[in-house]
């Protein structure tokens, strides 16, 4: 499949043809004061410089572009509504992207580290729409967790909680011959054992008024025990962070 920008290359071949006929006309004609007059008129020398610079900075914003609207296409995969074999990385790369701008440092926050430790594994079986927004779910409450482990005040600046250098980690694996395992771990402030218990109940939630439903954790677990036959587990203890583990049946 062709890049949305494959026109740029040939527009920097003809802005490089232009450059090279203007050099060639400054060189030849530089006792013409009208030339020179216009040339700083119009910062010539400037011109030459930079208008380079801006192309090839249009390209890498239509490719990452072109990325992004790749990665939303495979994330919502709404061309896909059967059980479909796919490769669970490919959803997991998607999802990473599009929750790349949470990823980045920003103020005092240092920015979170993603440890991909991806094994080998075989195409799987399943709903690949729903899956990713397990995915998503899953990563967005990491992402919620790791921000309140490096919360400062605003006053003085003093940190709540000591994790200076937030990570999560996403493992996958081969469980037996016919499964899979994804391991989504965040190092951030973890999950009480009172809490534990009412992780997956629809509508409850921790997070303050507006920041969250409650139903997703409900309904990651309904889609991949109820719609593929699998297993969805967290395990966390307040002094390490947490760990969902996802289990899924290669075929069905």
């Amino acid at each position: 499949m062709l890049l949305p920008c494959n026109n740029i290359p040939i527009a920097k071949e003809y802005i490089a043809d232009l450059i090279g006929m203007t050099r060639l006309c400054q060189h030849n004609v530089t006792s013409t004061s009208e030339f020179e007059d216009k040339s700083q008129e119009i910062e010539l020398n400037f011109i030459v410089e930079d208008l380079p610079k801006i192309i090839d900075s249009m390209e890498l914003g239509t490719e990452r572009l072109y990325n992004l609207s790749m990665s939303l296409r495979n994330f919502s995969r709404l061309d896909t509504s059967a059980l479909t074999p796919v490769n669970i990385h490919d959803g997991l790369d998607s999802t990473l992207l599009i929750l790349a701008h949470r990823l980045k440092s920003k103020g005092s926050f240092p920015g979170i580290a993603v440890i991909k430790e991806y094994g080998k594994l075989p195409l799987v079986e399943c709903y690949p729409g729903q899956l990713n927004q397990v995915f998503m779910n899953i990563l967005a409450n990491g992402i919620d967790a790791l921000e309140e482990s490096t919360i400062s005040c605003p006053l003085c600046g003093e940190k709540k909680q000591s994790n200076d250098s937030p990570q999560i980690r996403i493992c996958t694996e081969m469980l037996q011959d016919d499964r899979v395992v994804i391991r989504i771990a965040d190092n951030g402030v973890g999950i009480t054992q009172e809490v534990m218990q009412h992780l997956f109940t629809p509508m409850f939630t921790t997070k303050s008024v507006g920041k969250g439903t409650g139903l997703g954790l409900s309904i990651s677990r309904e889609i991949v025990e109820g719609k593929h036959g699998g297993k969805l587990t967290c395990i966390s203890s307040p002094e390490w962070g947490v760990e969902f583990v996802i289990e899924l049946p290669i075929q069905h």
